[in-house]
């Protein structure tokens, strides 16, 4: 048996970023701000439900570049937590 020719990457320690959401009044307004988040680098999940969004990301997004993708559409940021997740399992 031959070891690989490149390791494998190591695990991306992954963060959590809470943020609470106004102007989300119905399912529409979820699916168009789930999909304005999709122009902000490093995010590798979002979930939206209304008035609040958690999206895990590599460390790169922020709250100012999520305000910089939702607020164009009408929605603000009213609070933000960010938190550290653990590394991925596997």
């Amino acid at each position: 048996m031959t070891e690989p020719m490149f390791p494998a990457p190591l695990p991306v320690a992954r963060r959590v970023l809470t943020v609470t959401l106004g102007g989300m009044r119905t399912v529409h307004c979820a699916r168009a701000v789930f999909t304005a988040l999709t122009i902000v680098p490093g995010v590798a999940g979002a979930e939206v439900a209304l008035g609040r969004v958690t999206l895990e990301h590599d460390g790169r997004a922020t709250a100012d570049l999520v305000r910089a993708a939702v607020e164009p559409l009408g929605y603000t940021v009213l609070d933000w937590r960010e938190e550290r997740a653990g590394l991925p399992l596997g």
